[in-house]
């Protein structure tokens, strides 16, 4: 079952990367203080007391590949679907993020009362995780490859492995509002309500798989396994593919579900200002708008119940002798599978059940500091708060440092990230203009080879920002 899953996901990721091309959190145009629309997910408090009165949000589109298995060579291979770009490089466990990719829809943002300390806004968004973790790579190399001979023979034992292949949809309701503003001091606190639509999964947990391997064989012996799968698709290989293909995003968005569920993000900010006395919100489209701002979130909290009848669940125990070419004939659809795992010794217990898939909760926590007038210095630590032996998708820890230069009409960042999947740092970029932005938190892998991740976004919006008070000069 462990093999089948990767042979699967296999599949997926090349369709991905064909197609087009750690999640992206726009970390380049989402710190600044002129676009609401993408701070308030890294922090809904965000949207309180913002420069902006109204903002209509078009879309964006984000897209990133992320692993610690190996590196990709050649950005042009990548995106011609050539799985020999990528270098086996890693070591005996590893994890993957390929791919983690969304689009957020139609919105928009008011803020309320004159001074706009109260704000409210509304989101769509559809999103889709692929992801691996804790999983051994002379296993999945093994499977992802049936002709290729293996001249050594290997033993070994993975517990505790997890993938999850998740595409659902969101319609989000975030309020933010400033509970104190004095002297130099503000703080705001916000929420987001979504509802959450599950349009299909895959999800594979195991406890334990044992393998003996022998060389130049496409035989192995796995013993002593105890896995369960999960997916409301009997065709495995369609479970991701359908809804991103689909001729109609919009029918995905506001079509039937196979599941449902609440989800939240709650946070708070503080900031401080120096310069004039008085309240931050009298002064918010100054040069001194703020000094230091300090910031704390959870997000994605919450999960998705895919109910009984629609769903279905296997159990997998026992020992068998199993080929990868034989996985690879039979993985297409569920009950070829079931069927092939049976014939060859293992037990597979099936039932219709519910299934709950949890979402990718993290826990946020920011500083942003003026350097001087437009130069701003931002620092974020984003840490998972998932148990990754669960149905769900986690994001990996990460550090990220974001200089940025921040004006009303432009704005430029540079985050750079140290990324605990990989264990390496990432280069990226923000640019925007009015409500129009594009960049990357990993944009190396556009440019030079050995990289273990790469992404870009793009999007727009139409802001309308608060009125520059009389006294000041621009």
């Amino acid at each position: 079952m462990n093999q089948f899953k990767m042979l699967v996901c296999s599949g997926i990721f090349t369709l991905f990367l064909s197609g087009m091309a750690n999640a992206q959190r726009y970390f380049g145009v989402a710190t600044g203080d002129y676009s609401a629309v993408n701070s308030l997910y890294l922090n809904p408090a965000n949207i309180a007391g913002s420069k902006e009165k109204v903002v209509i949000s078009l879309f964006s589109f984000g897209i990133a590949v992320d692993n610690s298995l190996g590196t990709f060579s050649k950005l042009t291979d990548i995106t011609s679907g050539n799985t020999n770009a990528f270098n086996n490089s890693g070591t005996k466990d590893f994890n993957m993020l390929i791919p983690s990719a969304e689009i957020r829809g139609p919105g928009v943002m008011i803020g309320l009362n004159d001074d706009h300390q109260q704000s409210f806004a509304l989101t769509t968004r559809i999103r889709v995780m692929n992801q691996f973790n804790n999983f051994d790579q002379s296993l999945y190399t093994l499977v992802t490859n049936p002709t290729q001979n293996n001249n050594q023979n290997y033993s070994y034992q993975t517990s505790n492995f997890n993938w999850t292949a998740h595409l659902w949809s969101e319609l989000g309701l975030s309020y933010g509002i400033v509970i104190l503003d004095q002297d130099n001091s503000q703080l705001k606190a916000g929420i987001t309500l979504r509802y959450l639509g599950g349009i299909d999964y895959l999800g594979l947990k195991g406890n334990n798989l044992n393998v003996d391997y022998k060389a130049g064989n496409d035989t192995f012996y796995a013993s002593h396994s105890d896995l369960e799968f999960a997916s409301n698709i009997i065709s495995a290989k369609n479970a991701i593919t359908n809804g991103v293909s689909s001729s109609s995003l919009l029918s995905s968005f506001f079509g039937s579900k196979a599941g449902s569920g609440l989800g939240a993000d709650i946070g708070v900010v503080y900031t401080y200002r120096l310069g004039d006395n008085g309240p931050i919100g009298a002064n918010s489209n100054s040069v001194d708008g703020h000094k230091i701002k300090v910031s704390a979130a959870v997000t994605d909290i919450g999960s998705i119940k895919y109910k009984e009848g629609n769903n279905f669940v296997v159990n997998v125990t026992g020992n068998g002798y199993v080929t990868g070419q034989g996985l690879s004939d039979n993985s297409d659809n569920y009950n070829d599978f079931r069927n092939y795992a049976v014939s060859h010794g293992f037990t597979a217990d099936t039932s219709s059940r519910s299934v709950k898939v949890h979402m990718p909760t993290a826990l946020l926590i920011g500083g942003d500091y003026q350097v001087y007038q437009h130069i701003y210095a931002n620092l974020t630590y984003m840490a998972n708060l998932v148990n990754r032996q669960i149905f769900g998708n986690s994001y990996y820890s990460q550090l990220t440092v974001t200089p940025r230069f921040d004006m009303k009409i432009v704005s430029f960042g540079l985050p750079i990230t140290y990324s605990m999947l990989a264990h390496d740092v990432k280069l990226g970029f923000g640019f925007r203009v009015g409500g129009f932005f594009f960049g990357s938190d990993d944009m190396l892998g556009f440019f030079s080879s050995n990289q273990h991740g790469l992404g870009f976004y793009f999007g727009g919006c139409i802001p309308i920002f608060k009125k520059q008070p009389q006294a000041e000069i621009r």
